[in-house]
């Protein structure tokens, strides 16, 4: 089961209690404090891995304790510090704070690690407290409660190229015939229920390339709202550097105007997130972009010279494909893999 979103609580180890206690001893009848310090609570940790590549392990597991510090004992002992841990966490997460939205980090790449809640302190004994004028002290102090924290863990895959359009339109069919990724493929609406990843080889050795394709569940309009199942998946293409966006060109879509399909994608991706500060751009859409009419096996010949003449107009790089008899998709593949090689604009 894919899992990319949990929310968890954490809480670090409480520190031990300083103790209270005195030297007794054969032949030191008046023996001075002893009281040893209480250990340090146990701290969070959080750690990104690439053994990991979902959330379940969150979705039913939300809460995790680190050990408390043991408390200070005579002679002058301290407690033993409390046992840390360290939760794993797919690369591609994003951690945030659960009560004000705030990103906490971003976990980009493998075996980054942060600290995420504080152990308490151990309190002190009362061998702390002894003066010259206060020898026999009772005073000693609790352990500093561990830090608590509620998160939202967010995963956003990490791919090359992102596959983009209306439910149907031939995203899980063109995944299976370029990569060895094998979607549930079927012909209604919504079949893609969750993202899926494909490697994509182009190329004989020793020059051989390769780039990872994400095909995520068809989009419809206002998407960004929530929409079918919009804003759950959307994110999985914004750290993706291409997009692929297809639009079906035959008939058996029942839609009349694949330009306005077009349209309609493009305002839905535009309005996924927050724009730029500076230009009030929106980052999904300054990613480079190439148009694909699929099903051009069954096109009709108006609507594909229609989006044809758009994407030119856009400027934009058009391909004509067929995922079921093969048409177009090696010219496309060497496509993705020549804008892949173009250095990243920030």
């Amino acid at each position: 089961m894919f899992i990319d979103e949990a929310k968890i609580r954490v809480k670090a180890g409480d520190g031990g209690n300083g103790c209270m206690a005195f030297r007794r001893e054969k032949f030191v009848p008046r023996g001075g404090p002893s009281g040893g310090d209480g250990g340090r609570g146990g701290d969070v940790f959080m750690e990104s891995t690439e053994r990991h590549n979902t959330l379940i392990h969150f979705r039913y597991n939300p809460e995790h304790k680190a050990q408390r510090g043991e408390h200070g004992m005579g002679s002058n002992c301290t407690g033993q510090d409390g046992r840390s841990i360290t939760l794993q966490v797919p690369v591609g997460t994003s951690l945030f704070d659960a009560e004000t939205g705030e990103l906490v980090h971003d976990f980009r790449e493998a075996d980054e690690r942060i600290l995420i809640a504080k152990g308490g302190r151990g309190g002190r004994g009362n061998q702390h407290f002894a003066t010259s004028t206060h020898q026999a002290p009772r005073e000693h102090e609790l352990g500093r409660a561990g830090e608590e924290h509620a998160y939202r863990l967010e995963l956003k895959l990490l791919a090359d190229v992102g596959l983009v359009g209306f439910p149907n339109a031939g995203k899980s069919t063109l995944i299976s015939r370029i990569s060895a990724a094998r979607p549930k493929i079927a012909d209604y609406p919504f079949t893609t229920l969750e993202p899926n990843l494909g490697v994509v080889t182009v190329g004989e050795e020793p020059e051989q390339e390769s780039f990872v394709v994400a095909d995520v569940p068809g989009l419809i309009e206002g998407a960004h709202l929530g929409s079918g199942l919009g804003t759950q998946f959307l994110r999985h293409i914004e750290r993706t550097r291409v997009l692929v966006h297809l639009v079906d060109v035959s008939d058996a879509s029942g839609r009349p105007d694949p330009v306005e399909d077009f349209k309609v994608i493009n305002n839905e991706l535009a309005s996924f997130g927050p724009p730029r500060h500076d230009a009030g751009e929106h980052p999904m859409m300054e990613k480079p972009m190439i148009v694909a009419a699929t099903k051009i096996d069954v096109a009709n010949p108006a609507k594909l010279k229609k989006l044809a003449a758009h994407a030119r107009r856009r400027k934009l790089e058009f391909h004509a494909i067929s995922a079921v008899t093969g048409q177009g998709i090696e010219e496309l593949k060497w496509a993705l893999a020549g804008r892949l090689r173009e250095p990243v604009l920030r």
